[in-house]
This record gives structure tokens, C-alpha cells and sequence, in this order.
């Protein structure tokens, strides 16, 4: 599925007010056409008090001329001002709306997620995180759009009045852009991104400090104790003290070639009218000095645009990280429990996704029972407390793969599995699917070591348990899954590695969805990613297993390939395989 654009997210939380965001890009735009208007009458001033002189008396229009270039001023504020309404009351609704949706979903999260968030950062993702988005959409977008129209204006007006000036005013220009390019790229992207992480540090820190004050009154101790906020502070100094040295020069540059413009004029001027007094040249001349500034201003807020780009796409990557974090699970049928007591079994948990906190813990306590959980600091009393409250969810690191079993290849019934091991793969090349000659993925398998172990060959897939290390590996928010009723026919997407080791998101359609609940062939889909047909053809063997998703569930998965047509398979409801792993799928 072709990702969404950071704009195209934001409008999705617009509603009817959307329009109102396409409307303030035209006004602004048209605002700043208006605007360069009066420097034609300004020039035609200048021509006529030059055509006229000594005679000053002659010059009859200068006071028709002044009052039309004060008109299009006004009519350009005015536009200029509704457009900015028109895009302060979507920008408005935009934000608010994000901030609702990002506070609900934090009202659903397990209490430890939101530990492990901190509240500071969380309290800043939803102010002035969400904040960051309303000022780019209520200023910047309609910044951009007058600036583009005060461009393409400003050309027409630089090459039409003599050409000779204006492509000479355009020589420090291009070079403002390319210092301006240059301090505005991948590396600019990576530093706001490292500038943002060093303020929500500082906030969140900020908000432990305070929550510590009355530790600190009633113990006696001092600020020094708090080494994690100074820590935040210092380094925050560090960073911000280098960007600038870094970009001291860059912008030095900058700001010397985007104000030279009057250097080339001027040499410009005295060149084409070979030290003479020509009229036309001094006119023009006159022109260009007094609307090139436009030029700086424009490409200084273009400047700035580019980094509030930036800081935008912070802001949307740290509300994807809240957005993304799955909810404390709910059972669709709610059931209290007959008693207080607590069972756990084979419980796993990582804090970090790099060290298990506890790994594969048991426990039974009785109603009505008192247990203490004794052990040394950092043995996993107080992560164990946590899981039990629900704070957290436990992490099994059980799968699922193929969505099929493996069968005899002459009987065509079902091996029996006495034991067996998952490894990582490659895939090193694709054959590609044709009429009546299935494709297939072609790779080398890690024999050095196991990712895990089998424990099941079913008709509805193999599955097994991951390996502690390799559980923890796994980053990211779990995506629910989908019931067979939610499934619909229509657009989907399958998650298919055909290169190495990268898995990537490509187009589908579900054509039809059959009954039959026991079936592996629960639905069938045709693969329209032009890039995937292009490389594989469509369906080929070994995608056996590739995760279905549809509206931001997992449906199921790809089983089989039709020979007749590679671009058609099958595939196979999530529910029939986490029943087949004995696994809830509540």
C-alpha cells in the first residue's frame, strides 16, 4: 500500500473543514499575485516622472497610479488574511482532533505503557507535539503556497522587464538556494530529529523533578540527586552549542549572497549602459532595486518552511509511537473471575526487547492467599507485580507460519513431527510465476544456529516458540488481529519479503470469501502491486505464510497459488490458525 503523506494523515482528522485548507493555498496565492501589482505601478511611476523630467508638472498619472498600487495592497492583505482564517479554523479542528484521538488512545493503554513513555513526554506529544502540526497547517502550508506564487510571479516580473537584470539578480539567488539546499537536507532531518528527542527528554525529566520535590523537603536532599534532569539540561547545551557552530558558516553564506543582489544590480547597471545615462537601463534598474528584496524575504521563509516541515515529521513520528502502542486487550465477552486467586504459566517479559526481565515464569497463588516475593534487587519482584496487575501484557514468543501443513509429497497426508527448528532465511532470487509454471523465492538458510523451536505440523500451519533472544527482537506494536465476519472483499495488503531480508507491504484485492471455516482456503485474492507483478509475477511458492492485513488488522494468511493464474491465491483466516496453535484468539 502506497504510504500516506504526512499532509494527507493530518487531513484526515480535518472532516468537513478540509476544504477550508485547499481554499487558504488559493487565497494565499492569489494574495501574493495581488501583492506584486503594485511594483507595476510603482515602475510605471518611475517611468513617467523619468519621461517627463525636468517637467515635472507633465507627470499626470503618478496620483492614479498611487492610489491603484495602495488598492491591490489592501485587496492583497485582505485576501491574504481571509485565507489565513480559512486555514486557522481547519488547523484548529485538525489539532484538536488529533489531541482527542492521541488522549483516548493513551486512556486505553496498560498502565505500564505509559510508564515506560514517561509522562512528560506524553504530556508534550499531546500540547506542543500536536501544537507543532496546527502552526504548520494554519501558517506554513499557506506560507508555501504565497511563497511559490510570489516565485513564479517574480520571475515573470524579473525576465519581462529586461531580461539582462533580472537573470543577473538570479545569479545570487541560485546561490542562497544551494547553501540554503545544503543546510536544509537528510543531515538537517536527523538533527531536528535528535533536537526534538533532547526537548522531550529535558520535558519529561522536567516533570520527574517536580513530582521529587517533596522527597527532596523531607529528606534534605538537594538538586544534585537528581542527576537524570541535569543530565537531560547538559546534554541538550552540548547539542545545541555544536548545531550552531556547525551551521554558522553555511548561514553566514547564506545570508551574504541572498543580500548581494544589489552588487549585481548595480555592476549590471553601470555595464549595460557602457557608463552612459540610459533611461530604459536607470528605470529598470530603479525596479529591480526596489523588488528584490521579495526575493530574500521569499527564500528566508522557504527556509524556515523546510524545517517546520521537519519538526512536523518529528511530531507525526512520535504520535505514530503512542497511536501504535496496543491497547490493554479486551475480551469481547467480559467475564469476572470466581475468586481472587492468580495463575501464570510460562510467562516471559522484556522491558527493552534485549533482556528478558523474567523468562518463562510459573505461578499459582490460592484466594485469599499471602505471598511475599523475596529475592534480590533487580530479579524481577517488581516486574512480576506489574504482570500480574496488568500493568503489562506477557510476551510468549509463540508462531505461526505457512498457514498449510507439510505433507507427504506422494501421499499428500500430514508428517508427523517428531521435533524441529526455525532458522533465518535469505531470499537471493525470484523465479517468476507464469500460466501453468508456479514461481517460487529461492534463498539460503542460517544453519549456524536456531531462532526457535517446532512443536506443531497442522493442516492449518507449522508453529513453534522463538527462542528468548530472538522473541526479544521484535519490535514495534502487535497489530490485532480481524474476526472472519469483519473481513470484507475489497483492498488488502500482504506482508512478502522477495529481497534478502527486507519484508515490505504490497497491494491486494480480496476477490471472495468462502464459508467453510475449516478449510485453508478461506478467501481468495489477486495481487495488483505493479511492482510485486513486475518482480514475482504474483503469488509464487514460499510466500506460503505472508500476513494478510486489511484496515490495520491481520486477516490471515497466503496458502496457495493458483497454477492457472499466478497473479490469484488463496489464503487462510488468522482464527483458523491461532485455534490450530491453541491459542485464544480474544
Amino acid at each position: 500500500m502506497k504510504k500516506q503523506s504526512n499532509l494527507s494523515r493530518l487531513l484526515d482528522y480535518a472532516g468537513k473543514y478540509r476544504i477550508l485548507t485547499y481554499l487558504s493555498w488559493v487565497l494565499s496565492a492569489a494574495g501574493a499575485l495581488l501583492a506584486l501589482v503594485p511594483f507595476w505601478y510603482i515602475w510605471r511611476i518611475l517611468r513617467e516622472v523619468i519621461e517627463v523630467a525636468p517637467q515635472y508638472k507633465n507627470a499626470v498619472h503618478v496620483t492614479f497610479y498611487g492610489w491603484m498600487a495602495v488598492v491591490f495592497a489592501v485587496a492583497a492583505v485582505l485576501t491574504y488574511i481571509t485565507g489565513l482564517m480559512c486555514s486557522h479554523l481547519a488547523a484548529f479542528r485538525i489539532a484538536t482532533n488529533l489531541r482527542i484521538t492521541v488522549t483516548k488512545h493513551i486512556a486505553t493503554l496498560p498502565p505500564g505503557a505509559i510508564e515506560r513513555f514517561g509522562s512528560g513526554k506524553l504530556r508534550r506529544t499531546i500540547s506542543e507535539t500536536a501544537g507543532a502540526t496546527e502552526t504548520y497547517l494554519a501558517h506554513q502550508l499557506p506560507d508555501k503556497a504565497k511563497a511559490m506564487a510570489t516565485i513564479a510571479g517574480l520571475l515573470a516580473l524579473l525576465l519581462v522587464f529586461d531580461w539582462r537584470l533580472g537573470l543577473l539578480s538570479l545569479v545570487p539567488v541560485a546561490l542562497a538556494f544551494l547553501v540554503m539546499t545544503r543546510m536544509t537536507g537528510k543531515g538537517m532531518q536527523d538533527k531536528m530529529t535528535q533536537y526534538q528527542n533532547a526537548l522531550a527528554d529535558m520535558s519529561n525529566e522536567a516533570v520527574e523533578y517536580v513530582r521529587g520535590i517533596p522527597v527532596v523537603k523531607t529528606f534534605g536532599q538537594t538538586v544534585f540527586s537528581f542527576k537524570k534532569f541535569k543530565g537531560t539540561i547538559d546534554n541538550y547545551e552540548r547539542w545545541v552549542i555544536a548545531y550552531t557552530k556547525q551551521t554558522r558558516r553555511p548561514m553566514t553564506f547564506y545570508t551574504l549572497a541572498v543580500n548581494s543582489v544589489f552588487v549585481f544590480l548595480i555592476a549590471g547597471g553601470f555595464l549595460l549602459s557602457h557608463g552612459g545615462a540610459d533611461s530604459d537601463v536607470l528605470l529598470n534598474l530603479l525596479f529591480y532595486i526596489i523588488i528584490t528584496p521579495v526575493i530574500s524575504l521569499t527564500l528566508t521563509k522557504l527556509m524556515f518552511m523546510s524545517e517546520n516541515g521537519m519538526i512536523v515529521q518529528d511530531a507525526i513520528t512520535r504520535i505514530d509511537g503512542v497511536l501504535q502502542s496496543p491497547s490493554l486487550s479486551q475480551p469481547d465477552a467480559p467475564q469476572h473471575p470466581k475468586d481472587s486467586s492468580v495463575t501464570l504459566e510460562n510467562v516471559t517479559f522484556s522491558y527493552d526487547g534485549a533482556k528478558n526481565a523474567i523468562e518463562n515464569i510459573s505461578l499459582s497463588i490460592g484466594a485469599g492467599q499471602t505471598v511475599a516475593l523475596v529475592g534480590p534487587s533487580g530479579g524481577g519482584k517488581s516486574t512480576l507485580a506489574a504482570l500480574i496487575a496488568r500493568f503489562f501484557d506477557p510476551q510468549s514468543g509463540t508462531f505461526g507460519a505457512l498457514g498449510h501443513g507439510v505433507t507427504d509429497v506422494d501421499t499428500g497426508q500430514l508428517l508427523p513431527l517428531d521435533h524441529g527448528s526455525i532458522m533465518d532465511a535469505s531470499v537471493k532470487a525470484v523465479k517468476k510465476g507464469e500460466r501453468a509454471s508456479p514461481g517460487e523465492l529461492k534463498g539460503d538458510f542460517d544453519l549456524t544456529r536456531d531462532s526457535g523451536t517446532l512443536y506443531a505440523n497442522t493442516e492449518c500451519g507449522i508453529f513453534g516458540k522463538l527462542s528468548a533472544e530472538d522473541a526479544a527482537k521484535i519490535t514495534g506494536a502487535a497489530l490485532p488481529i480481524a474476526k472472519k465476519d469483519e473481513i470484507k472483499t475489497g483492498r488488502a495488503a500482504i506482508l512478502a519479503t522477495v529481497s534478502g531480508n527486507e519484508t515490505r507491504e504490497y497491494d491486494i484485492e480480496i476477490e471472495k470469501i468462502y464459508s467453510p471455516s475449516g478449510s485453508t482456503r478461506n478467501l481468495m485474492l489477486r495481487v495488483t502491486d505493479e511492482e510485486l507483478l513486475a518482480q514475482s509475477g504474483g503469488v509464487v511458492q514460499g510466500m506460503s505464510g505472508s500476513a494478510i492485513l486489511q484496515d490495520g488488522k491481520i486477516i490471515g494468511a497466503v496458502t496457495h497459488v493458483l497454477l492457472d493464474d499466478p497473479s490469484r491465491g488463496y489464503g487462510i483466516f488468522i482464527e483458523n490458525m491461532l485455534s490450530a496453535a491453541g491459542l485464544s484468539s480474544e
